[in-house]
């Protein structure tokens, strides 16, 4: 991936980083200006400080008035303690919103990922995307989490600014006695050039440290890859699925190769090291020493005017605190943050090209029918499909029909376009060519959502949530209590139901729950049939959910599952025969046609065709099942 960051114009990272702010707080403008809130009151309250402590400093100085010096402490002691309650008020309230915020822009992400039209989601382009996305947060930081982080710092630096103005402006307009040797410095000429110096060298700092940051920005790939590497290898040995394989083949010992390599890009003989002992460590001495080289000239400034009776020495303090924080740290401070937003704007593209993802899959509008009766009738005419980006078609010309209460069998070899058979049934994808009708009326036309509604379905690779039991069957938070469990026993976990303690409230695993169990892969493929049951469909499909299973065992499961589907239509997809001989139908696929559509008996009698050799390639496993 090309990492062309100064291509990022200005006014182009502008534009992104204000997008981006509106898309954080479009939905939490008042989380907005509370958090301004309190950035502006953290960045003004330390001149308050600075201020009376200089009127204290003049009157000891001065006059030591007792009733003054009293009336100084207490305002001293009352004005820290309230701005510590404030303060703190505000700061217990940010940590939490902060905490949310996190959660609210990974919110944004997932919610696109979530919304966005299935072929993208499958698409490698949208994986490759996202993942550099991701990397880039966990690596560096950068993308929609780093403009909260920004705006922060920049907020308060620019409330800084203001205060630092406001206490620094009298240290160049207050004018040295006449007769004094340092009269000089009363001419608008000095006081001109002692603030461009105070400002080139201010401007040093961020300057030096933006060209760091750039250099950092631009391996962002390397940055990347070598955080995954690490990421991967470095903990190899602690995932449970690569246990077994780490012992049996001592796999540390590969390991080692990126975790202990000093060439990594973070080692000691890596990219970064280089840079340090070159280039990047040079500027960063050389800032530190501009640093200290400002402190100097501040404290050179303010003591030589003071000396020359211009002002007192609790003057002298203000000054000092406020210059230092108004050049050395709001002013370089607004420097660093535009530079820096600057570089994030180009992790703001990527970001923005993610979102802008266009939705092209037609939603619909007509509601789907809630039949009583459940009638519903679902057919393919002339079904052609192509996936994004290939050449050849997946499915050609499939043409078949078939009711609710039927049971379908989908069988043929690997490959043969039977789980497309499905993604087009379900409006995952739609039709290159043909259509498909619920009722006679084109799926396209109906809501989308409304549409999804009317099918469960078990894939291949089903996913189990690390949530309790009854959450998974339900797949929400509040549910029907009676119904999951009634689900799961139709299942066939009832037994391993009643073992459990905590019942539905079971945990899956242990990510979150200590006292989280760990199902057999029998068992969560029941516990999947279960989460069909519950939802409810006039649908349900089977998509080779027990591939992992041996052919008896399959065919065992599939019986049990016909048992309590009822009336609903059961359509199950195997490259095995297992399901076909309690199924109406069997439709045949070979190559991505339809090459043969009839019962189990019809099809094994017809010696010329797919099904025939099929099922005697894979008789021996159903010995009991031969005709």
């Amino acid at each position: 991936m090309n990492n062309k960051h100064d291509s990022v114009s200005a006014k182009e990272a502008l534009k992104l980083n204000l997008r981006a702010i509106r898309t954080i707080y479009a939905t939490r403008k008042k989380v907005l200006a509370l958090r301004l809130t309190k950035f502006a009151f953290a960045a003004l309250t330390p001149y308050v400080g600075i201020r009376l402590s200089a009127l204290l400093l003049d009157e000891l100085a001065g006059a030591r008035d007792p009733k003054v010096l009293t009336a100084l402490v207490l305002w001293i002691i009352g004005s820290a303690a309230g701005i510590t309650l404030i303060q703190s008020l505000l700061d217990r309230w940010h940590d939490g919103e902060q905490a949310g915020m996190y959660i609210h822009i990974d919110h944004i992400m997932s919610g696109k990922m979530a919304s966005m039209d299935y072929a993208d989601v499958e698409d490698t382009e949208t994986y490759k995307l996202l993942s550099v996305i991701n990397q880039s947060r966990q690596g560096g930081g950068w993308g929609l989490h780093h403009v909260t982080h920004n705006l922060n710092n920049l907020w308060s630096s620019l409330f800084s600014l203001g205060g630092g103005v406001a206490l620094t402006v009298t240290l160049f307009t207050t004018p040295v006695p006449e007769g004094s040797g340092l009269a000089f410095l009363n001419s608008p000429w000095v006081t001109a050039g002692v603030i461009l110096l105070f400002i080139a060298v201010s401007l040093a700092v961020p300057a030096m440290t933006a060209v760091c940051d750039r250099q950092r920005a631009k391996v962002v790939t390397r940055h990347n890859l070598s955080n995954r590497l690490f990421s991967y290898y470095g903990r190899y040995g602690d995932r449970e699925e690569t246990a077994v394989d780490a012992r049996i083949y001592d796999l540390g010992r590969f390991c080692d190769k990126y975790n202990f390599d000093k060439t990594n890009l973070f080692s000691s003989k890596g990219y970064f090291a280089k840079l340090n002992r070159g280039k990047l460590g040079f500027l960063s001495t050389l800032s530190a020493a501009a640093s200290v080289l400002f402190t100097g000239l501040v404290y050179l400034y303010v003591c030589v005017k003071g000396w020359s009776g211009a002002f007192g020495v609790g003057a002298v303090t203000q000054y000092v605190g406020a210059v230092t924080m108004l050049f050395a740290g709001s002013f370089r401070n607004i420097l660093s943050e535009l530079s820096d937003m600057k570089n994030n704007a180009y992790f703001l593209k990527l970001v923005f090209r993610f979102l802008d993802i266009p939705n092209r899959m037609y939603q619909g509008s007509l509601t789907v029918e809630k039949r009583r009766d459940r009638d519903y009738e679902i057919e393919f005419k002339n079904v052609s499909f192509k996936y994004p980006g290939a050449d050849t078609y997946a499915l050609k010309n499939v043409s078949l029909k078939f009711k609710v209460g039927q049971r379908l069998a989908v069988v043929g070899r690997n490959g043969s376009g039977k789980t497309t058979f499905i993604k087009l049934l379900c409006r995952l994808y739609d039709p290159t060519e043909g259509e498909i009708l619920l009722n006679g009326i084109d799926i396209r036309k109906y809501d989308y959502k409304d549409y999804m509604g009317v099918f469960s379905v078990v894939f291949q690779d089903f996913r189990l949530f690390s949530l309790p039991v009854g959450e998974n069957v339900a797949g929400k938070v509040d549910y029907h209590r009676a119904l999951a469990e009634s689900c799961i026993r139709d299942s066939g976990l009832g037994d391993r139901l009643d073992s459990l303690e905590q019942g539905l409230d079971t945990f899956l695993g242990k990510d979150y729950e200590t006292g989280g169990i760990d199902l057999s892969g029998g068992e969560k493929q029941k516990l999947a049939l279960a989460r069909a049951l519950y939802k409810n469909a006039p649908f349900i499909i089977l998509d080779e959910p027990t591939a992992a299973l041996d052919p008896v065992a399959e065919a065992e499961v599939y019986q049990s599952f016909d048992k309590i589907v009822g009336d609903k239509t059961a359509i199950y997809i195997s490259h095995r025969l297992s399901s076909c001989r309690f199924c109406d139908v069997v439709a045949v696929f070979d190559g991505g046609a339809l090459v043969q559509m009839g019962s189990h008996d019809d099809l094994v009698a017809d010696e010329n065709g797919q099904y025939h050799k099929l099922w005697h390639a894979q008789a021996q496993y159903y010995a009991e099942e031969q005709v």
